[in-house]
């Protein structure tokens, strides 16, 4: 039972520094430690075991001024195929087939047609908001529901919404005209009193989708 309990617990850790690689981006070994609240040792054990595993890579940080870099630690591709990309072997095989049925011309109507029923989801959610804030919070919270690991950040007057996952990624890579309309989705759910531009792009070979939403002045 203690064997058990011992191993679950190891399980349990592994996966928050994951997770918190993912959620964060590349973190050094004292920051995961406090971060985890365990000691500087046994945050070494188990990304031991991580990097064992193939799970995470060291990777040199600048410092400021002069002195070697320090290391962080970042996930591999190994351990970002451990976040779900929802149905991505089914979906792309459909994307195929509609495109070879009915061509480029297909595939647009389709995004067309899932951007129109996602607009009106978006837009009737945001029009209960009265400030910019509480739009974008709410739209945090169905790309949360949705997969994309999303969080907000305030930037100056306005904010940034962050998607740290993309549940669609093999969709995206394969037509990027699903992210065209998730912007547009975003612009038109947030209104004409705000800025909406992707400052980030995962596609693009950045680690996470960002959008920056800036009031009017």
């Amino acid at each position: 039972m203690t064997s058990k309990l011992a191993e679950d617990t190891q399980s349990s850790t592994t996966d928050r520094i994951l997770f918190l690689l993912k959620t964060r981006g590349p973190l050094k070994t004292t920051e995961l430690a406090s971060l985890l609240d365990l000691t500087f040792e046994a945050t070494r054990q188990q990304i031991q075991k991580l990097q064992a595993s193939e799970l995470i890579v060291g990777v040199s940080a600048p410092t400021k001024g002069a002195g070697r870099p320090s290391l962080k630690w970042a996930l591999t591709a190994i351990a970002q195929k451990k976040f779900p990309d929802s149905h991505s072997v089914l979906t792309l095989h459909l994307i195929e087939s509609i495109e070879g049925v009915f061509g480029s011309d297909g595939i647009e109507k389709i995004i067309s047609s899932m951007e129109a029923v996602n607009r009106q989801e978006y837009m009737q959610a945001c029009a209960q908001a009265s400030t910019l804030e509480e739009k974008v919070s709410i739209l945090v919270h169905i790309r949360e529901l949705a997969g994309y690991m999303a969080h907000m950040e305030p930037e100056g007057e306005g904010w940034l919404l962050i998607e740290n996952h993309c549940p669609i990624c093999a969709a995206a890579r394969k037509c990027q005209g699903f992210c065209r309309s998730e912007l547009q989705v975003f612009r038109d759910a947030i209104g004409d009193g705000a800025i909406v531009e992707r400052c980030e792009h995962l596609i693009s070979g950045d680690r996470r989708c960002v959008y920056s939403i800036q009031p009017l002045t």
